[in-house]
């Protein structure tokens, strides 16, 4: 079965508006996981030949480069006949959200990619750093304040100069999108965020259906907690239970509950058996019980602001610099 697609909303007619396949393939690295580039190149190509065709990376995941690598072989294997044919996203880091680094720092992303353009482009955090400074985690005295309406133009103009269909953000708050959309020229077509049964993102949905901005979540499947050591979507007993009922795995469950909620969704997994699972969630739904019981599960959020600093960064956070909405 096909992925679904879902148009994004657009305001050139220059670039025109992209289809943005539902389900994405995740390609992040770290210092930690470098050794996973042969095999993430050889999940990106496996995945193209089953029909993914959505890829999602940024400049702090040290993967442009492979992704580039595993498109030009697709490309050259005939797996795809165009590059037209994908959807790829980048995110500009935080060491880069400063006005006069952002169309520096696209054009950077390009020639790891190997491409001319970008069909999406992240602000990665609501968060600025000196120049040159990078990997979590980050010190107060690398921590700048954040001017989104200077980077906010920096990102325009990738816009207008055709090197970004389409631009957006990653981990805002209903109220920092509300803050953007006050003076973008360029509203943003899209936001990642975590998003999943155990962190359902109940506010930011609806405010953003309003708005034309589309939802993309990150860590569907729940991921690996750094501080309770558990993954809580994938040990949800109520997740099994449903699963066990409908013979689907819970990460199937999972994902179509994302996808039930009107957003897309980016998924990392290096097994070529759970790439393939990961797409068979479209020919079948959850029942209103079902989602009454996933409605219900405890929420906790993994990903926040706060978990990238030190700690003597995280004790001079603001409160407002630390919104965590349900």
């Amino acid at each position: 079965m096909a992925i679904p697609e879902v148009v994004l909303s657009s305001t050139s007619p220059a670039t025109g508006a992209r289809a943005i396949p539902v389900l994405g393939m995740g390609t992040g690295l770290d210092r930690s996981t470098l050794e996973q580039r042969p095999a993430t190149k050889h999940a990106i190509l496996r995945a193209i030949e089953l029909g993914y065709r959505h890829f999602d990376t940024a400049a702090i995941y040290q993967s442009e480069d492979v992704l580039g690598e595993a498109i030009a072989e697709a490309l050259q294997a005939g797996l795809i006949h165009s590059r037209a044919e994908l959807f790829i996203t980048s995110k500009i880091w935080c060491a880069d959200a400063h006005r006069d680094l952002v169309v520096p720092a696209i054009r950077e992303s390009l020639r790891n990619l190997k491409l001319e353009y970008l069909d999406l482009y992240l602000i990665h955090w609501p968060m600025r750093l000196k120049a040159g400074e990078s990997y979590p985690p980050i010190e107060s005295h690398h921590i700048l304040p954040f001017d989104l309406k200077s980077v906010w133009e920096g990102m325009e103009e990738c816009h207008r100069l055709g090197l970004a269909k389409h631009i957006g953000v990653s981990n805002f708050t209903t109220w920092k999108l509300a803050e953007l959309l006050q003076y973008a020229k360029v509203p943003p077509a899209a936001v990642q965020v975590e998003m999943n049964p155990t962190w359902q993102q109940k506010k930011l949905p609806e405010f953003c259906k309003g708005k034309g901005v589309h939802v993309i979540a990150y860590s569907p499947l729940g991921g690996q907690d750094m501080f309770m050591g558990k993954n809580l979507v994938m040990e949800s007993q109520v997740l099994k239970d449903i699963a066990k009922a409908k013979g689907k795995t819970v990460a199937q469950v999972s994902l179509r509950w994302v996808y039930e909620q009107g957003a897309s969704m980016i998924v990392k997994t290096l097994n070529k058996e759970r790439i393939e699972q990961n797409m068979k969630i479209f020919d079948w739904e959850l029942s209103n019980e079902d989602k009454h019981k996933i409605s219900q599960l405890p929420q906790f959020k993994r990903n926040t602001l706060r978990s990238m600093l030190s700690p003597e960064a995280a004790s001079k956070l603001p409160d407002e610099d630390e919104v965590v909405e349900e």
